[in-house]
């Protein structure tokens, strides 16, 4: 039980550490993060429903977590290809594309969710 403890433990302080170089090198982290507390406080204003929260709350893990993925990709294929490569390049470039599908689809969620709330306001 011990060991198991310390390996667990182990692997919380690695991702840690690993949250501490995302926060550190990664400005588009922080773009998500402000992003983030936008959503919550427009959460928190309009006052949305659980199943919102639950579209809400997936979309910003699955933005982040994309993110978290895109980077490592992009520092294992800076570390396998030590020159310009063209194949490199597009692993780079189809990593970031999916990041980008998947924060076009929490645009969009968000969008379903606030604008008719928003066009309440006008109304």
């Amino acid at each position: 039980m011990i060991n198991w403890f310390k390996r667990t433990s182990k692997k919380f302080i690695n991702a840690m550490k690993g949250m501490l170089v995302m926060i550190r090198e990664e400005k588009s982290l922080w773009v998500h993060f402000f992003a983030t507390i936008f959503v919550i406080i427009m959460g928190i204003v309009f006052d949305i429903e659980a199943y919102e929260w639950i579209a809400i709350i997936f979309s910003i893990v699955l933005v982040i977590g994309f993110e978290i993925i895109n980077t490592a990709i992009e520092y294992i294929v800076d570390i396998v290809s030590f020159e310009y490569n063209v194949k490199a390049k597009k692993v780079k470039d189809v990593a970031a594309m999916a990041t980008l599908v998947v924060t076009i689809g929490a645009i969009i969620i968000g969008l379903i969710i606030f604008l008719p709330k928003i066009s309440e306001l006008f109304a």
